[in-house]
């Protein structure tokens, strides 16, 4: 090769490992997150306090002292009967408390931290999730959470669901014999979501600014092995007027905040790896949302995200209609969030909208999903995956190694070139070109299956990292979770700049296939580093990635081995021809005039 395609080479490897770099997740130790959410953290949203008459209802946060908070419509509130309401369906088990009415637990019964234990979502089981915040007559912020509802006494304290089956439970806020906040939560048997509504009787008189707020305080829980892994994941979204609006806790100690997110609201949610929570208003339109989060660090270099977000109603007075709300609390599973139609599907990690994400929605996963109708071993998949990846670029790839070999037999003539016009470089380069002319070679045509690959390699980084069909599935041996890296041994060190203790199977494996394909390929001996180089760091930057991409990597690599292989046996002892030149036509324009009648002659 010539030094510009040297160079070409080199800028591609460049931006393959600096796309990689910023993409790759770090590795993280052990950590517990079993119930140590801070109760500092669980601030009260509330956006308030009149201004103009005219002007909207703002946010602000409300800090909790020990004076009294309730006023005198609420104060009485604070005391009575706790009882915990449980629903228990296919999908989940539930507890719904009377203080706050909340959602005290919503485990999931198909999953399992990565430590198998039961998942529960709810990050704050002590105040629960989904409270009523509004602004009072008397000068208070009131939040539902710290209030005592009354639940019919002959509410079954345990109801379990079928398919097909649902059920309603009505929590009332009796907060004077003429004004009240009734409460009702609907679950389905088939469903992750239930429906919660608020009907308001009598309170127009004591909700002041003629709105109030749901909110959901505390994100959702942790449950992977890898907390900077899941933070990195990890975010908060208003979908409104058919935009969506994210927002990232990605600095340490940093509050960050949207109250600024105003049109219709069609959902808000968030977000950790694999499972979400979402809120969707129906019926009365939502015309703001808040969103709100911070980034704080864990021992042993671990982080957390935490997020609020709330919705802004108008609230008019009393009402015969409830305000009726969808809250959706489960994994994010393409097919299942789907069936909503609300474009739920946007909070998913799927690469870039117009390029990578519809080769990892529209091909990629609905093939994993057809293959596992008839391979019941995820890995298996991947295998036959990166087959069926290998045929359908197979006539590039020939193509391209017949070029490389082509390259490999000019080089005697090439290094001539060289020695000839060492002192001429452009006389050098125009040789070598007119070299590659004669004997119709392609300098970059090695290039275009990487290149191709590219998309389908980001497409599955994207699906590995995201999609919760591939979280814990095993292959063999050591491979016990296709969606984290599968780590054989752990250094008493950290290698510097890739900040590296821990070493993948595969990656390594991978890296050794790639030493052989470049050692088969690479044949130049200017280029002799970059057969140790080339595969060595891709092994570094390959090592935290999920061990399913490393695995369809080295099947892939190990294909095109194989293929390399046959293609030098097919054509060892191939003479060089050189590509005859094509006969000029004279152009469109000649063949034009060529076919025009002629006048003939007087």
């Amino acid at each position: 090769m010539d030094k510009n395609v040297i160079i070409g080479f080199v800028l591609i490897g460049l931006v393959l490992m600096v796309w990689m770099w910023l993409n790759a997740p770090q590795p993280n130790a052990l950590q517990n997150l079993q119930d140590t959410l801070s109760t500092q953290y669980q601030r009260n949203t509330i956006e308030t306090i009149k201004e103009k008459k005219d002007q909207d209802y703002l946010t602000r946060k409300i800090q909790t002292g020990s004076q009294d908070t309730l006023g005198k419509y609420f104060s009485h509130l604070k005391k009575g009967e706790k009882k915990i309401i449980v629903i228990e369906t296919k999908n989940y088990r539930a507890e719904i408390a009377t203080n706050g009415a909340a959602i005290k637990s919503w485990i999931l019964n198909k999953y399992l931290t990565w430590d198998k234990h039961p998942i529960d979502l709810i990050n704050s089981p002590e105040s629960g999730e989904f409270h009523l915040i509004f602004y009072t007559a008397d000068g208070k912020v009131i939040n539902t959470k710290d209030l005592i509802f009354e639940v019919n006494k002959s509410t079954k304290r345990l109801n379990s669901l079928l398919d097909g089956d649902s059920t309603k439970i009505e929590f009332v806020l009796n907060v004077s014999p003429q004004s009240r906040i009734f409460k009702t939560f609907i679950f389905y048997g088939d469903l992750y979501s239930c429906d919660i509504s608020y009907r308001f009787e009598g309170m127009e008189r004591i909700i002041s600014n003629f709105a109030y707020q749901v909110t959901w305080e505390s994100g959702i829980r942790y449950v992977e092995h890898n907390s900077v892994e899941e933070s990195n994941s990890a975010k908060t979204f208003a979908y409104v007027g058919g935009e969506l609006s994210e927002l990232d806790a990605t600095n340490f100690n940093e509050v960050v905040k949207d109250s600024n997110i105003s049109g219709r609201v069609t959902w808000i949610a968030t977000r950790n790896k694999y499972f979400t929570v979402a809120i969707v208003p129906r019926g009365k339109e939502s015309k703001r949302a808040y969103l709100e989060g911070n980034r704080e660090r864990l021992p042993d270099e671990g982080a957390r995200e935490n997020y609020n977000m709330a919705l802004e109603m108008p609230f008019m007075g009393n009402s015969v209609e409830s305000d009726r709300f969808t809250v959706y609390l489960g994994p994010i599973d393409l097919d299942i969030i789907k069936e909503y139609k609300i474009d739920l599907d946007k909070i998913m990690s799927l690469g870039a909208v117009w390029i990578i994400r519809p080769i990892s929605e529209y091909f990629i996963i609905p093939l994993f999903k057809f293959l596992r109708m008839f391979i019941p071993n995820y890995g298996v998949v991947l295998i036959v995956f990166s087959i069926i990846l290998k045929i359908i670029l197979h006539p590039l790839t020939k193509a391209s190694m017949k070029s490389m070999q082509k390259m490999q037999a000019l080089q005697p003539m090439m290094t001539e070139i060289r020695e000839k016009y060492k002192d001429d470089p452009q006389k050098m380069n125009q040789q070598v070109m007119r070299l590659y002319k004669e004997y119709g070679v392609n300098p970059a045509g090695g290039c275009l299956p990487l290149l191709l690959q590219l998309p389908i390699l980001y497409a599955l980084w994207s699906v590995f990292s995201s999609a919760i069909e591939l979280r814990q599935a095993s292959f063999v041996w050591w491979i016990t979770d296709l969606s984290v890296p599968d780590v054989i041994t752990k250094l008493p060190f950290r290698l510097p700049i890739f900040n590296i203790n821990e070493i993948s199977g595969l990656a390594l494996l991978m890296g050794i296939t790639m030493f052989i394909q470049q050692k088969m390929t690479v044949k130049d001996p200017r280029q002799k580093m970059m057969v140790w180089m080339m595969p060595i760091l891709m092994t570094l930057l390959f090592n935290a990635f999920p061990s399913g991409l490393n695995l369809y990597y080295f099947v892939f690599n190990l294909l095109s081995i194989a293929q390399q292989a046959w293609i030098n046996k097919k054509h060892k002892g191939e003479p060089l021809r050189k590509v005859e030149p094509k006969k000029s036509s004279g152009g469109w324009i000649a063949k034009i005039a060529k076919d025009l009648p002629t006048k003939p002659k007087r």
